[in-house]
């Protein structure tokens, strides 16, 4: 029996609908803060990173662009860049001791690992 090869199958998350993914991202870093009540530096870490984010969809050639300046391979460079960087960032900036604010960063490179490993980049 011939074993299936995993890199043929098709992605099942669209430029579309990553687009779609970046934009709730975006909503859900920006509203974290408050509502998880975080320090000032897991604050001002999320908010760069919100703005960040919407900035990269905004100018990135997707569907759900503006622009359309950055090429979509590109995006996901600049994704899988900030991803390595999150876990990090706890000790970095001094809130390890935050629990929800130390775990968002967690997720959110699991998160983009995950949604880069499903994405139909072509």
């Amino acid at each position: 029996m011939k074993k299936p090869q995993l890199k043929n199958r098709p992605k099942p998350i669209s430029p579309k609908m990553h687009g779609m993914l970046d934009y709730s991202t975006v909503a859900a870093v920006a509203a974290a803060p408050a509502l998880l009540d975080m320090p000032e530096r897991a604050t001002r870490l999320f908010q760069g990173l919100a703005g960040g984010y919407l900035g990269l969809s905004l100018l990135t050639d997707y569907p759900l662009g503006a622009k359309r300046k950055v090429p979509f391979k590109g995006h996901g460079m600049a994704e899988a860049a900030i991803g390595l960087a999150l876990p990090a960032a706890p000790w970095l900036l001094g809130f390890q001791e935050h629990r929800a604010a130390r775990n968002l960063c967690f997720g959110l490179t699991a998160l983009t690992f995950v949604v880069a490993a499903l994405t139909d980049w072509k």
